[in-house]
């Protein structure tokens, strides 16, 4: 062979090696380029579906019981600056994914039951299963109510323990017959087997409902249960719960708000020593100067509606837990213009989820007892003005109406239901 003819195959091979260099380059960079253009695509489609997703899918599987409209997309320009507010975790998600549920929620509620027994009217609205019985009412009065169970999102076991309770049966009995309503439902129907239960929630105040239940453990660990006594000690489960604002209505006096000046006594507390961190607070601080600390509810005889005047004039209220770790004194102080001080090493507060309650009341360890005092003299002025302004704007979201208003309690319970039912699928 030549040295002209292995110069030329020589260059012929380094062409044929240029090429296929070039080729290997076109497709590398054609891969990467599509590799781009698929992650833009699906960043702009999960950024989209933040808002839009649980909207669709909502929107494919139920049936208004409002006329079939066109629905408008709605922007979060749409809202006005006074309505957003930094009292909520996601102030602008919150007020779109309310309306969104304003819209579509359902809620099935089982018709069966002993009306001697099972939810048919509430025992009553007041005092302390004041929340229980207004809610059993509000669900009926609102529009969330469907009679088709195959477009409903969750389903309601109307149980009523309170009203058990009232005709003066057991705890042992009461559990007896929630076992055999709930056994009754799931054979009579397909819906609680199709999710063992994940996609139905009981609502219950006070301890007679936590106990009422404790001794059906597939009712406490797959249903949701909207229950006052929101702690670990009773089986509560904060992703799947949801934490029921235990409120004593009517209230005895008009709402607290916008007085700062008027409130000159540091701390108040008053009630009975039931619970360790009850009499530690009575024992270190009831004989105090600055704080208003009494180891007993303060006597009727001592004055018309005393107990309650005296929110009025202190700054903070004291919220220790009792029995269980709820207390209706938050709502009282919230109502009353109180800041409340809530005093608990566990309490998954209600609507915790949506509201910011650091912007608003005071939040401590049961340790914090022994320095209570220098703790809330040390909080600045310009912050005691900021946390009671911002707690007369949530007052509205702790108030139970008959018919329900828009962001009160019932609302926002129905809020916190809505954002758990997302997370089931069958």
């Amino acid at each position: 062979m030549t040295a002209g003819k292995l110069s030329q195959q020589l260059q012929q091979q380094q062409q044929v090696r240029q090429s296929m260099c070039s080729l290997k380059g076109s497709l590398r960079t054609l891969a990467i380029l599509t590799l781009v253009s698929f992650t833009y695509l699906s960043f702009n489609s999960l950024h989209s579906s933040y808002f839009s997703s649980s909207s669709s899918s909502i929107a494919a599987s139920t049936i208004s019981l409002a006329p079939v409209t066109k629905k408008t997309t709605i922007l979060v320009e749409d809202y006005d600056d006074d309505e957003i507010s930094d009292l909520y975790h996601s102030p602008r998600v919150f007020k779109l994914n309310y309306e969104e549920m304003e819209r579509n929620f359902m809620i099935f509620i089982y018709p069966d039951g002993d009306p001697n027994t099972f939810y048919q009217t509430p025992r009553k609205l007041t005092g302390k299963y004041a929340s229980e019985g207004y809610f059993f009412q509000n669900i009926r009065e609102s529009r969330f109510q469907t009679q088709d169970p195959d477009q409903a999102d969750l389903f309601f076991i109307p149980i009523s323990c309170h009203k058990m309770r009232g005709k003066g049966i057991s705890y042992e009995n009461m559990t007896i017959i929630v076992d055999n309503y709930v056994e009754s439902l799931k054979s009579k129907y397909p819906y609680w087997n199709r999710t063992l239960g994940a996609d139905h929630f009981f609502v219950t105040c006070h301890d007679v409902g936590v106990r009422a239940t404790e001794g059906v453990p597939f009712l406490i660990k797959n249903a949701i249960r909207v229950v006052c006594s929101p702690s670990y000690d009773v089986g509560f489960i904060p992703h799947k719960d949801v934490a029921l604002p235990q409120v004593l209505q009517p209230f005895a006096l008009p709402a607290g708000g916008n007085d700062v000046e008027k409130r000159t006594t540091l701390g108040f507390w008053a009630g009975h020593r039931n619970s360790r961190i009850r009499v530690i607070l009575a024992r270190v601080w009831e004989n105090d100067t600055e704080l208003d600390i009494s180891n007993n509810r303060i006597n009727r005889a001592t004055g018309h509606l005393v107990y309650q005047k005296r929110f009025y004039g202190s700054k903070y209220c004291i919220c220790p837990g009792g029995s269980q770790v709820n207390s209706a004194r938050i709502a009282d102080s919230i109502h009353y213009g109180c800041i409340p001080v809530i005093l608990s090493n566990y309490y998954d507060l209600p609507f915790n989820d949506i509201l910011d309650w650091h912007k608003f009341s005071v939040i401590l360890k049961e340790q914090d007892v022994y320095r209570l005092k220098q703790i809330l003299k040390d909080i600045p002025d310009n912050k005691f003005v900021s946390l009671h302004k911002n707690l007369v704007k949530v007052q509205k979201h702790f108030q139970w109406n008959s018919p329900p208003v828009k962001y009160d309690a019932f609302h926002m319970v129905m809020y916190d239901l809505w954002l758990r039912h997302h997370v089931i699928k069958y």
